[in-house]
């Protein structure tokens, strides 16, 4: 019997991940008798297991944190993934090479479009991490024409690091120094994993923002983390991690299992029910 056509996500830590219920929704859409699975892996395991990948009878894999960068080097890149500098998505091509993507850039930008119409016209946009999502999120910005980001990291090599590479549009910022820019900020984007679910708060100050801001954060374990819940307490518009999750994985299911899937208000719908479980 021949196997099942099949993916995966590939995280450490993996377990609070939603990707599944979402493609096994458009898998079963679809009458596509084939399976998404959730793959733990530690950082200094992931280049044999992305080796074994097909051996282990997949056809691609999601890859989150803290795996994006290390993706980069285990698969050929397309252009996107190049310049963003981060993957987040593997595919086998036609001859059976192994390729990877980033899908995030649209996933981010697609939420923000559905959930806060007009963000982008922002002139100062704040984004906290400069991790994978950091670099897809910053290279959507300036793809749309925001002129200036300023990046705020925990680690401040890695804020010089990632200002350097995206050019003088990207301003490296002290983490401390966060609420000094916060009064003219139109958009201030979370990409850490600062208020997730058994990880440390995030403490930033919304009430700092212009009553014009957009807040978004791309956790989704709460739905609602406390940045968001605070910004709407001051009426600011939100997009939560939920519809950047929902938007970036179209693209994935279509290069696996051959259909391109629509983000509909029913699938949503499902994968909130399960995150309030």
């Amino acid at each position: 019997m021949a196997e099942i056509p099949a993916a995966c996500l590939i995280g450490w830590p993996a377990a609070h991940s939603r990707s599944p219920l979402i493609h096994k929704y458009w898998l079963k859409s679809f009458g596509i008798d084939g399976d998404y699975r959730i793959e733990a892996v530690e950082p200094a395991a992931f280049a044999n297991f992305i080796r074994d990948l097909a051996a282990r009878g997949y056809r691609g894999a999601n890859v989150t944190i803290p795996h994006k960068e290390q993706a980069l080097a285990c698969a050929l890149p397309d252009a996107r993934a190049r310049m963003v500098g981060a993957a987040n998505t593997l595919f086998f091509d036609n001859d059976g090479e192994l390729r990877s993507t980033n899908t995030d850039v649209e996933g981010f930008i697609g939420n923000l479009d559905a959930s806060a119409p007009g963000w982008d016209t922002a002139e100062d946009v704040l984004v906290l991490g400069a991790g994978g999502s950091s670099r897809a999120v910053i290279f959507g910005l300036i793809e749309r024409g925001i002129q200036r980001v300023h990046l705020a990291n925990r680690t401040a090599a890695r804020t010089r690091a990632l200002a350097d590479q995206f050019g003088a549009q990207v301003q490296p910022l002290a983490w401390d120094a966060i609420d000094t820019v916060l009064p003219r900020v139109g958009l201030l984007v979370n990409t850490t994993s600062l208020g997730m679910k058994g990880q440390p708060p995030l403490a930033v100050d919304v009430t700092l923002l212009p009553p014009t801001a957009t807040v978004a954060d791309l956790v989704y374990v709460p739905l609602e983390t406390d940045l968001l819940k605070a910004a709407k307490a001051r009426g600011l518009k939100t997009a939560d991690g939920l519809g950047m999750l929902l938007h970036q994985a179209v693209r994935g299911f279509e290069l696996w299992f051959g259909k391109r899937p629509v983000v509909t208000p029913e699938l949503r719908a499902l994968v909130e029910a399960d995150l309030v479980k």
